[in-house]
């Protein structure tokens, strides 16, 4: 009887403790961008937050930028992994929702503050920044105060710019000059065709050359300077402040339809929206909150540029004429 009742207790404590570590080998898988989940970046501090609260493992899967995130999720189709895409925009989410991937995060997002009041049943905002071109003081004495100086400036002054293709920088860029040029955008491509050292795929590899001092100008953004003023204590790096404006980004995350655990998702997109994971966007990620910190940014961030316009088209519009513009931008630049 003893051996029985042993034996009965060592099953309930076995079923117990295998009930407890299934609990804690959960996991949730986010596609996100390289940038995201590099060493500095925003992503092993969510990790780790995130996993005090979930009881369960946060799998970040990275590629090169926004675009190429939404590419590989229509590659996978309903076979892929991820739980939670992380690092779409707002120009892509027409098209994101043509997959049908996606599916309502149902959540309350009030606490939501972005330029525009945007919102949306499927996609959260997390973060948001302006488009700028980023410049070395120490090279760069002259830097363009409009996208018409960009664009027609000194031929060997060069910058290095991001592919529409696979990044959402790349993207920005194309739209801004499409909302300032219209139909003579392929016009402007060409002029400025002459100031672009190179196309990287993404924003890290840009960044990277420019950082490096290889190219005087990158393709960035109005915060980029809080980095160099907080981690690295210096102003050499200034965003230039352009006259008609700056196109603006806005950085979303949704629920993929086939999450392996939906709950566990909205768990973690609420608390994306919360302080916890607020709070460590704007010293790691360099972009400005979606929602109010528990924490003051640093005085860094009031010395940043302040567009005076924001220029944003409406993700139908970009959906619908997204792969022309590409074609014109791959023709006017020889890159097809």
């Amino acid at each position: 009887m003893r051996r029985l009742i042993l034996s009965i207790v060592t099953a309930a404590a076995a079923l117990s403790f295998s009930t407890t570590v299934q609990a804690r080998e959960k996991t949730l898988t986010v596609y996100t961008y390289e940038s995201f989940i590099s060493d500095w970046g925003p992503g092993p501090k969510v990790k780790e937050a995130f996993e005090k609260t979930c009881a369960c493992r946060l799998n970040f899967v990275g590629v090169a930028d926004g675009v190429a995130l939404l590419t590989r999720l229509k590659l996978e189709g309903e076979k892929t992994d991820a739980d939670i895409a992380l690092g779409l925009d707002t120009n892509l989410i027409s098209e994101a929702k043509a997959t049908g991937l996606f599916g309502p995060h149902g959540l309350d997002t009030s606490a939501v503050k972005v330029p525009g009041n945007y919102s949306d049943d499927t996609f959260i905002p997390y973060d948001y920044g302006h488009f700028a071109v980023v410049y070395d003081t120490q090279t760069v004495k002259n830097p363009p105060r409009s996208l018409k100086d960009l664009v027609e400036g000194d031929p060997s002054q060069k910058i290095v710019i991001e592919d529409p293709r696979t990044s959402t920088p790349g993207l920005g860029l194309l739209l801004w000059v499409r909302s300032v040029y219209d139909d003579k955008a392929p016009e402007a491509w060409a002029k400025l065709r002459k100031r672009v050292l190179t196309v990287t795929p993404g924003w890290s590899e840009a960044y990277g050359l420019f950082t490096k001092g290889e190219v005087p100008m990158v393709f960035s953004y109005t915060t980029s300077p809080a980095y160099h003023m907080v981690e690295e204590k210096t102003d050499r790096y200034q965003a230039a402040a352009f006259s008609e404006g700056h196109y603006i980004h806005i950085e979303v995350a949704g629920l993929l339809k086939g999450s392996h655990d939906k709950d566990m998702a909205r768990q973690f997109l609420k608390f994306m929206v919360s302080p916890a994971f607020q709070d460590i966007i704007p010293t790691t990620n360099w972009m400005m909150p979606a929602t109010k910190t528990s924490a003051p940014l640093p005085d860094a961030f009031g010395k940043l540029v302040q567009p005076k316009n924001t220029f944003l088209m409406g993700a139908d519009e970009v959906a619908k004429n997204r792969q022309a513009w590409i074609d014109e931008w791959l023709n006017a630049m020889s890159l097809n």
